[in-house]
């Protein structure tokens, strides 16, 4: 690995710097051969960030043991992808905030297939059920990967259809590689990392935090051509999700459910809002060039 992106990857491990703070370094110093040359103050006048904080930055860069990490990365056929290489999704660097780093494990020729999300909610329902069993594999047939993420529901429900029907799968994670959640999809993930694709925008080892999954949701609607809504409270991460296809200029699919339903009440109100409403497959390739 080239010693620029292993400083990259570095600086992507500290806690103290985040996406924003990782571009702005990149900006101040493209080749980031000389951030350890700066003293706290003078790094938090740059980052705008307490003394305090660039302290720990530097203090960091300092004692960090990356080539230790990354060999156990790569005993766990673990990649690591920058926005600045050529495999990096092509859709996902439109968005308004791509991850600048992304670890996959597993088939990464999928980052450039044809991707179509697919998220719900992890208290599914017969209908749902029957609903997912009946749209998803005609779209399979059709050639996209189905991107989810790897929660209770839907998305299990769409990962494991995938399999089936001798598809393709994505699972985003809203936590580390080697830190699968929830734990009872473990198998599931370790099936989709050998034939399929993990992908998460954090660190291998980083535990699943809530605020994760809001972010990750950005990364599922962002790898797509469109996402697929279904059995969506009207608060819920699936309207998060919707939400953000549409500022990325991505198609927004909703399956309508039964007005006595509360899980129901997001996806129809999404219909209302102006989201294409889902009879069957070919609701959906009418709107995909």
């Amino acid at each position: 690995m080239e010693a620029w992106k292993k400083r990259l990857i570095t600086l992507h491990h500290c806690p103290q710097i985040n996406n924003s703070s990782l571009l702005q370094l990149l900006k101040l110093n493209p080749n980031l051969d000389r951030i350890s040359e700066h003293s706290p103050t003078q790094l938090a006048h740059l980052l705008r960030m307490p003394i305090k904080k660039t302290n720990d930055i530097l203090t960091f860069l300092n004692t960090f043991q990356m080539d230790h990490l990354l060999a156990k990365y790569e005993e766990r056929n673990i990649q690591t992808i920058t926005i600045f290489d050529e495999c990096y999704p092509p859709l996902l660097k439109e968005i308004f905030d791509p991850p600048i780093i992304l670890y996959i494990k597993g088939d990464k020729t999928l980052l450039h297939s044809r991707c179509l999300g697919v998220v719900g909610t992890r208290n599914m329902s017969d209908y749902g059920e029957i609903a997912l069993k009946r749209i998803i594999p005609p779209l399979i047939n059709k050639g996209f990967s189905m991107v989810s993420g790897l929660a209770r529901g839907i998305d299990t429900l769409a990962h494991t259809l995938s399999i089936k029907h001798y598809g393709r799968t994505i699972a985003v994670l809203g936590s580390g590689i080697l830190q699968v959640y929830p734990k009872e999809n473990q198998s599931l993930a370790n099936q989709i990392a050998t034939q399929h694709l993990l992908l998460s925008e954090y660190p291998p080892f980083t535990s699943p935090k809530k605020w994760h999954f809001p972010k990750r949701n950005r990364i599922i609607s962002g790898l797509s051509e469109g996402v697929i809504i279904i059995e969506a409270k009207e608060k819920s991460g699936s309207l998060i999700t919707a939400d953000q296809a549409l500022d990325q200029g991505r198609e927004v699919f909703a399956i309508p459910g039964s007005i006595m339903s509360n899980t129901s009440t997001g996806t129809n109100s999404l219909i209302q809002q102006g989201a294409k409403l889902v009879m069957s497959y070919q609701d959906i390739l009418q709107e995909l060039k």
